[in-house]
Formats: structure tokens, C-alpha cells, sequence
């Protein structure tokens, strides 16, 4: 067997063995009951190009498709296996049942395993729902937040400063609207980042600025990470899709920004990686501030809407309360370097989000092959 024909048995190997871990993870957010019933079924990766996944009661097979895990992120082929674990749970719990395959059966088993009931054949991956081309209402609020941060990149560094508060302003005042509808909104969850067995302290910072400024709802998940072929955790974010397209834009921004504001520090300094979490969470610390006092600034209807929409957004919560229902909070501690924090402090509170959602008005999001696993 030539090499590259053995590391490509390995990877579906390690595809196979996480699509059988994550299974296990969705599994057990079923009742006692029902989890008891529900046994590991075989997997395999399906050439098939017209469905993304597919569940074979005969053979109990949940057939995943090889395209999806080569080209899209973890989060959509999990996404893809929850809606065919649904099939799989109507088959175990109804199996004489004569209605249509996505009836009223596989409705209340896509309520049991937070499934996307829509989720399979033709219908767009999670990514490309998320992060894709769309026309509605959020997508021109997306598109004037983007005209405002591209404003943020003005050398002028008090209209830089003017354009991201108004950017900010409007994504809060979008929300605000939201919750005066009396449709309730649609939300949907996607990871930020990449699973791994391993986080610093910077990446439940970073979460916990998303969750703070940006009307997004942000848990640490279990996912499996490919590279090391074991269960890890990633930060999963909940929200409306505009919200969770600015979110992910912020985190992909703070990200970049700390790398480049590190190296900077560090020039010609010998300091160890743990001093670049001080540095870093430092800098959060800092950038959060700066959006804590938008109202200091003379901008006090930023504070007084975000403030309003915190108070009154239940829909999102009983949306998080539901998606997780053993929901535990975990504290991260550690050591820190005062000069240094204080120095990313510094940083953060010179920062300015700019420039806009991308080039091309969308965001992308990584190929399983193409994204970083982490360590």
C-alpha cells in the first residue's frame, strides 16, 4: 500500500472513530429511557453526491457523506449526524409507524436530539446556511455593519473610534427589534475555533466577550479532535445568524489582533507562552472595557439598548436551556503577570474592530482538511 493510501485509510479511520464519539455525546443528552434503547449503530462514508447523510435501518448504518467531512467543518457533519440519528431514534422507538419519512414522528425525535429536521439531502450544510449568501433583512443589517467597520480603518484615529461605536450601536439596536416581533427569532449554533484537548485561559476570555457584547450565547462544548482521535472541547456560540456571523468575525478579528500585538511585545524579550495568555486576556480585558464605556463617550443609547435587550431576550435562553440541559459553570484561573496584563490592557483599549464582515460580504468557514485541530 502506497504511503498516501495509507494516510488516507487512517484519516477515514479517525473520521469513522469520531463520528462514533460524537454519537455517544448526542446520545446521552437523551432521557434514561430512551438513551437505553438507542444502541451504536455501524458508520461509513458514502460517494453518494445527492445526500448528505442517510440512516439504513436493515443494516443499522448511518451513512455519512465523504464530501461533507473532506470539504466542511465539524460542527455541519455533526449537524448531519444528529438528523440521521433521529431517523435512527424514530426506527428504534416507532418502527410499525406508517407516515412520512420527516412526519410528525421524526419532528418530535428532532426535539429530542436538538436536530435540524431539515438538515439532510439537498438542503445546505450548517456553514453554508450560517456563513452563505442570503437576502433578508439581517443580511442588510450585516451589510451596513460592514460599511462601518470598513469606516473603522480611517487613519483619524477619533472617527475610527466613532464608526465602530456606531457599528456597535446598530447591531444593538437590530436586537432590540428582535425582541419587539411577535414572531420569535430563529437561532442556530456553530463552533468558533477548533475542538482540542487543550484551551488557554484567552480562549474563555474571548468567549466570554462574545457573550457579554455580542448578543450571542457562547458554551464550551465536547467535540472530537481529528489529530489526536480523542474528545476534546470547542467554543459553541448560539444566536440569530447576523449575530453569530458579527460574532465570528469579532473572534476570528480579536485573534488575529492579539498574534500580531504579541509579537510585537515579545520582540527581543525571552517570555513563555503563558506570559502570552497574560498578555492576551489582558487585552480582552482591556477591548471590553473600551465597549463598556460607549456610554461615557456620550453614547449612552448604546448602553441603555443593550442593557434592555438583556433584560428581555428569554428566547435565546430557553433556545441555550434546551440545546444544553446539563449546563455547568467552570472557572479558569491561574497565575498572572501584572505588568504584562496590564500592558495587554493597554492594547485592548486602543483596539478598534475593523474593516467588514469580509471582502466578499460572507464569511467562510474551514473544510475538516483545511482547519487547524489544535493540540
Amino acid at each position: 500500500m502506497k504511503p498516501s493510501d495509507k494516510l488516507a485509510v487512517e484519516l477515514e479511520r479517525r473520521i469513522l472513530h469520531g463520528l462514533c464519539m460524537e454519537w455517544v455525546q448526542i446520545r446521552d443528552q437523551l432521557s434514561d429511557e430512551m438513551a437505553a434503547k438507542m444502541h451504536p449503530p455501524l458508520f461509513s462514508l458514502s460517494n453518494a453526491d445527492g445526500r448528505l447523510g442517510s440512516w439504513h435501518p436493515d443494516r443499522k448504518e448511518i451513512r455519512i457523506s465523504r464530501r461533507l467531512v473532506l470539504n466542511h467543518p465539524w460542527d455541519a457533519v455533526c449537524d448531519v449526524l444528529r438528523h440521521e440519528m433521529a431517523h435512527q431514534l424514530v426506527s428504534v422507538f416507532w418502527p410499525n409507524l406508517e407516515e412520512a419519512p420527516h412526519g410528525d414522528a421524526f419532528h418530535r425525535a428532532c426535539h429530542h436530539l436538538n436536530a435540524d429536521p431539515t438538515a439532510s439531502g439537498t438542503y445546505p450544510t450548517l456553514d453554508q446556511r450560517i456563513f452563505g449568501k442570503a437576502v433578508s433583512e439581517e443580511d442588510r443589517i450585516l451589510m451596513r455593519v460592514q460599511k462601518l467597520m470598513a469606516l473603522s480603518d480611517s487613519p483619524n484615529v477619533h472617527e475610527a473610534e466613532a464608526a465602530m461605536v456606531k457599528a456597535y450601536a446598530l447591531i444593538a439596536k437590530y436586537n432590540l427589534k428582535l425582541l419587539r416581533r411577535e414572531h420569535a427569532a430563529a437561532y442556530v449554533s456553530v463552533y468558533l475555533g477548533q475542538p482540542a484537548l487543550r484551551h488557554f485561559r484567552e480562549a474563555y476570555a474571548l468567549g466570554g466577550l462574545l457573550q457579554q457584547h455580542y448578543f450571542v450565547s457562547g458554551v464550551w462544548v465536547p467535540a472530537y479532535v481529528l489529530a489526536k482521535g480523542k474528545m476534546g472541547r470547542v467554543l459553541e456560540i448560539s444566536g440569530t445568524r447576523a449575530n453569530i456571523q458579527i460574532a465570528a468575525y469579532v473572534y476570528d478579528f480579536v485573534s488575529a489582533y492579539i498574534e500580531t500585538a504579541w509579537e510585537r511585545f515579545r520582540s527581543g524579550r525571552k517570555l513563555s507562552r503563558y506570559r502570552r495568555t497574560d498578555f492576551a486576556t489582558g487585552l480582552i480585558e482591556g477591548f471590553s472595557h473600551k465597549l463598556d464605556s460607549a456610554a461615557d463617550a456620550g453614547n449612552m443609547a448604546v448602553a441603555e439598548v443593550r442593557a434592555l435587550v438583556r433584560r428581555e431576550e428569554v428566547g435565546l435562553q430557553q433556545y441555550v436551556a434546551r440545546r444544553y440541559p446539563r449546563l455547568s459553570n467552570v472557572r479558569r484561573d491561574g497565575q498572572v503577570d501584572p505588568e504584562i496584563h496590564a500592558a495587554g490592557a493597554a492594547e485592548g483599549r486602543k483596539m478598534v474592530i475593523s474593516k467588514g464582515i469580509c471582502e466578499s460580504g460572507e464569511l467562510g468557514s474551514p473544510g475538516l482538511l483545511t482547519a487547524d485541530s489544535g493540540s
